[in-house]
């Protein structure tokens, strides 16, 4: 477009410049032509002036020369013209190099105005290798990222996860088939990516780890089947409650072999860039003997504080694993046992990535030998490890 431009500019100066040779060559000529003739003619020797002479042999000579020298110097000056510009151009490109460097680097609208995704990764790739010394290995931190958090459909934030564990009343206290009531509650803020959000519960391995990558799916639980109950159990598993800043939004159960599934209109328009409030709270059985309770986070999450209510549960010591990849450190508290409800709370301010979250590990109080082996006497007892 530019080229196409300054074509234009040089062809217009260049016409411009042979009108005006042609204008000189007909006036001098004129002039030439009405100085003979006043010579010839009574009364009108002063038009046959010297001066009236010498200034149409001036123009007549001005436009040939003008002609000539375009016609003879097009080439030769066009050459010479685009050698000037290229050592403009080379004389200035460290210049316009740096210029453009520190302007992209500094302004991420125009980088991003002029490039293309794949120009932009390959950008970034090329950053993170040279910072890391080590482009294979900024290749795969760069896809692990892009995987994880580029391509996430949403990004969480001020995430408050609440979880209590109480004693299932409805099946054995101890052994197999004993069971925690997982009562669990999300608050977070989001800008939604749906309108609907969905939540299931499966007895097949294969099946959860693909509700995991499946950006559709809001929240997934695994239920190992035991006695009578499976994922599709609503004892299993149950989405109890959900609201959209605040107001209460309808839930939808449907159900097939080992599997259920809960589906929630949020009354957000699809693409809306409006921040909305989700809360929802959700009973899930634990086994026991597992002892362990896994809370994960599916999408990229800012600002996490979970705790953990255990007390009157048959809890002996409580454990707190943070599987976190992060330069920061975790907040982890427990109240002292002088406090009778049993509580742990874990807290991050920064970025947590979808597949990591917190792991809560026990160990019951029947699990524990209360009698002090001879070479434990005098000794103190084993502490909380949280």
């Amino acid at each position: 477009m530019k080229s196409g431009r300054s074509n234009l500019y040089q062809s217009l100066y260049k016409t411009k410049l042979t009108l005006l040779a042609v204008i000189a060559i007909v006036v001098g000529t004129a002039l030439l032509l009405l100085s003979a003739w006043a010579e010839q003619q009574p009364g009108w020797e002063l038009l046959s002036a010297a001066v009236v002479n010498d200034v149409g042999v001036a123009l007549l000579t001005t436009g040939l020369v003008v002609i000539a020298f375009e016609y003879i110097n097009r080439e030769h000056g066009e050459a010479q013209a685009m050698h000037r510009l290229r050592q403009v151009v080379a004389e200035q490109a460290p210049a316009i190099r740096d210029a453009v460097i520190q302007g992209f680097a500094f302004n991420a609208d125009d980088l991003a105005r002029v490039s293309s995704p794949e120009v932009l990764d390959q950008i970034v790739r090329n950053s993170l290798a040279i910072q890391l010394k080590d482009r294979q290995l900024a290749e795969d931190v760069y896809t692990d990222l892009r995987q994880q958090v580029i391509r996430a459909p949403e990004r969480w934030h001020d995430v408050h996860v609440s979880v209590a564990l109480d004693p299932w009343k409805d099946g054995p206290a101890a052994g197999v088939g004993s069971m925690f009531v997982a009562t669990v509650r999300w608050e977070y803020r989001v800008v939604p990516s749906s309108s609907v959000m969905r939540f299931s519960a499966v007895s097949d391995l294969d099946d959860y780890r693909t509700l995991l990558d499946d950006p559709t799916t809001t929240g997934a639980w695994y239920f190992e089947p035991i006695a009578n109950l499976n994922g599709a159990s609503p004892e299993s598993f149950e989405l109890v409650q959900f609201t959209v800043n605040g107001e209460e939004r309808r839930i939808r159960r449907s159900s097939r072999k080992d599997e259920q599934t809960y589906t929630v209109d949020t009354g957000v328009a699809a693409g809306s860039s409006e921040e909305a409030k989700i809360s929802y709270t959700y009973r899930a059985l634990v086994q026991k003997n597992s002892h362990l309770l896994a809370i994960d986070f599916p999408r990229p999450a800012k600002g996490v504080k979970v705790e953990l209510w255990y007390g009157n549960s048959g809890i002996r010591h409580m454990t707190v694993l943070d599987p976190i990849a992060s330069a920061q450190k975790s907040h982890i508290t427990q109240r002292p046992d002088s406090v009778p409800t049993s509580t742990v709370e874990v807290g991050f301010d920064g970025w947590i990535f979808p597949r990591s979250g917190v792991v809560f590990v026990w160990v019951l109080e029947g699990e524990i030998d209360t009698k002090p082996s001879p070479e434990a006497k005098g000794k103190s007892s084993s502490s909380r490890s949280v």
